[in-house]
């Protein structure tokens, strides 16, 4: 049975305190791989941590990354926005703040974890975020979005890429332009990185957020969302080995 745990990761970047939050199942005692999560526009909440529970009791330690600082905790869309939109514009930026969380993870010590075995993952922003933390060298086995944006300001960073990258699209996505996935799969076939873009048909935004309810936008499709996630797990397992 497991003992689903979540506990505060505090650290600082550019001085500016930072709480992410590790979850792992306690009841656990191997030495499990550690994955990175960076969550949605609304970054620590209860539906993510919620979210990071259920990947960790896969058999993983999960660090659900704070992005925008401790103080900052998104009550409404507009919020969400404002704290978001910073870090889009500044690559450099979510770079740092997501390498100091994967060094937090890495340096944890209230679980046992294997620090060869690295991961990131997200969710809308996040997705794109977990993208840009391979992008900048990481020493990831794997980086998975599920429904983010792909650009990025210089795709020539694929290079830096050292795992495996795995996008997960929803193929009637209005919220990341279509001509995003050609250009996608130049850049990485061009910096020859291991890569993957399962588009899912009739599938649009936040297909895998049971609370996302805004038909031809942002939608929750159950049966997307399953197999999604399978292909993670399926990725994961592989690079796990």
């Amino acid at each position: 049975m497991t003992q689903i745990q979540s506990q505060v990761l505090g650290y600082t970047c550019d001085g500016l305190a930072f709480e992410s939050r590790l979850v792992f199942d306690a009841g656990d005692t191997a030495s499990r791989p550690g994955l990175l999560m960076a969550p949605n526009w609304f970054g620590v909440s209860d539906g993510a941590v919620d979210l990071a529970g259920q990947v960790a009791s896969r058999g993983y330690r999960v660090l659900l990354v704070d992005l925008y600082g401790a103080a900052v905790r998104p009550g409404s869309p507009a919020e969400a926005g404002a704290a978001m939109l910073p870090l889009k514009q500044d690559r450099v930026l979510m770079r740092r703040r997501l390498v100091a969380a994967l060094d937090a993870l890495r340096g944890q010590q209230a679980v046992l974890m294997d620090g060869k075995r690295l991961a990131a993952f997200g969710f809308c922003f996040g997705g794109t975020c977990a993208l840009e933390l391979a992008r900048a060298g990481a020493p990831l086995k794997a980086a998975v979005s599920f429904h983010g944006a792909l650009d990025t300001p210089d795709p020539s960073d694929a290079r830096n890429i050292q795992g495996a990258v795995l996008v997960l699209d929803g193929a009637l996505d209005p919220l990341v332009p279509r001509e995003q996935l050609p250009a996608f799969a130049r850049e990485m076939g061009e910096a020859g990185v291991d890569w993957q873009l399962l588009s899912y048909g009739g599938a649009v935004h936040s297909f895998t957020d049971p609370a996302a309810n805004h038909p031809g936008t942002a939608q929750y499709n159950a049966t997307v969302s399953r197999r999604a996630f399978t292909a993670m797990y399926a990725l994961l397992d592989e690079v796990f080995a």
